[in-house]
């Protein structure tokens, strides 16, 4: 019987994807799944979630519930992290002090000011479960899920001995996209290279049935209709020549070239398919809406007859390629750079492609990114390595030059008045890095 641990398992849609995905496999149809949450109530309402997928699916797995970590870890074979470290009426600050001086974020969980506040909050956090890692399960395979993944990843997989890498769907999920753009069947033609940094990795080669498509994509994302689905990521397609894969919300809010001023804002990100989701603070105000209506999805979920079709996320498969099955696996990780990617900072956290097997996980070397995107991407890769050394060596003031050469912030802002924001953003989360105070 194998054992997987779910860290911060009350995240509703996570959980029952990743459980429903898991015991879809024969390997883990009589596995141990170990939820565990600090939250009593959502774990309670999970719990009762995952048990009908098991009752559903004929499984014989076993189901339990803990708010103990070193219980859930204790000798896993497998373990799944989603964790959120505080709370929106901690985080939104993130989001609301850029805001008051004219730095205008919708998500902020990944790269800026907002997705290094998060992570100087995480990384903690972060740390303590790997070092429970080493000390309860060493042997286990460890998926992060938990944002802002690039830098969480670098910092674990510098510090701790845990055998980790972090998986996000937005790689797949956009692959998929194209797919569908291009009217191709998706499982049966489509190949490709991505690569890049978690949120900005780019699909280096995307072919249908053997032939590259990019001419055929340029033209499609010219449609009226095609082009307002994606309009920040059609542009950069358009301009730099290759497809990015996280969605246009979050890289609005990556580059200098879409929410620097308000006609922009209205142009490329406050119009089109979505425009809801590109206005300033949209996952702030969704958290703040659902405030303790939460339990209402809960409850929804309980009701609802149980799909057991297995989704597209990876961790399920690579489990079964590791310790499961061990039909060879690939996907994109996000993994220390040894030369994994040339012209990227050497030990930065990247996204490549990974092989996934009985021996292991094994990142696969991709040479250089095109030199236009290479000056993106390193802007991007630069800033989280200095946020990273800021938070190891405890110093405030890599920090500030971090945020100083985020690409939108200092297209807004003046450098004095990134140090006045910064310095407000210490003073808002002192309770919660006394580390570095």
């Amino acid at each position: 019987m194998k054992k997987i641990a779910l860290i911060g398992a009350g995240s509703l849609i996570f959980t029952r994807n990743l459980t429903r995905d898991l015991l879809s496999f024969p390997a883990f149809s009589d596995s141990e799944i170990v939820l565990m949450d600090i939250n009593k109530e959502k774990l309670s309402y999970i719990e009762h979630i995952v048990k009908k997928i098991v009752e559903a699916g004929g499984y014989n797995a076993a189901v339990t519930a803990t708010n103990d970590r070193a219980q859930a870890l204790d000798g896993a074979d497998g373990v799944l992290v989603t964790v959120l470290a505080n709370g929106v009426d901690v985080w939104r600050h993130d989001i609301e002090i850029p805001r008051d001086y004219g730095v205008d974020i919708c998500v902020g969980d990944t790269l800026g000011p907002s997705g290094i506040f998060r992570y100087l909050r995480t990384a903690p956090l972060m740390l303590d479960i790997c070092h429970d890692v080493e000390k309860y399960c060493p042997n286990a395979i460890v998926l992060n899920y938990t944002n802002p993944m690039s830098m969480l990843c670098r910092t674990v997989q510098s510090m701790t001995k845990a055998n980790i890498t972090g998986l996000c769907h937005s790689v797949q999920g956009t692959a998929m996209m194209l797919s569908r753009w291009l009217g191709a069947d998706f499982e049966r033609d489509v190949a490709f290279l991505c690569a890049g940094i978690n949120h900005q990795a780019f699909f280096l080669e995307y072919k249908v049935n053997g032939k590259d498509v990019y001419p055929e994509l340029k033209e499609i994302v010219k449609r009226p209709e095609i082009y307002e689905e994606e309009i920040v990521r059609n542009e950069m397609l358009l301009h730099l020549d290759y497809y990015v894969t996280e969605s246009s919300r979050h890289n609005s809010e990556y580059t200098a070239w879409f929410r620097k001023r308000p006609d922009l804002i209205e142009k490329y990100c406050a119009h089109g398919a979505y425009k809801e989701l590109g206005e300033n603070a949209s996952t702030l105000k969704n958290y703040i809406r659902r405030g303790s209506l939460w339990t209402n999805e809960y409850e929804k979920a309980i009701s609802e007859k149980v799909d057991l079709s297995r989704g597209h996320e990876y961790a399920a498969y690579i489990l079964n390629a590791v310790i499961g099955d061990n039909t060879i696996f690939e996907f994109n990780g996000n993994v220390r750079n040894f030369g994994l990617i040339e012209n990227l900072p050497w030990g930065c956290c990247v996204e490549v492609p990974v092989v996934a097997s009985k021996n292991g996980l094994r990142p696969i070397h991709v040479g250089t990114l095109p030199y236009q995107l290479a000056i993106l991407v390193n802007t991007n890769a630069q800033c989280e390595e200095l946020a990273i050394k800021g938070f190891l060596e405890a110093d405030r003031r890599k920090i500030l030059q971090a945020v100083l050469f985020d690409p939108l912030t200092s297209a807004v802002l003046s450098m004095r008045e990134i140090e006045s924001m910064v310095d407000r953003m210490f003073r808002q989360n002192k309770e919660f890095l006394s580390y570095i105070y």
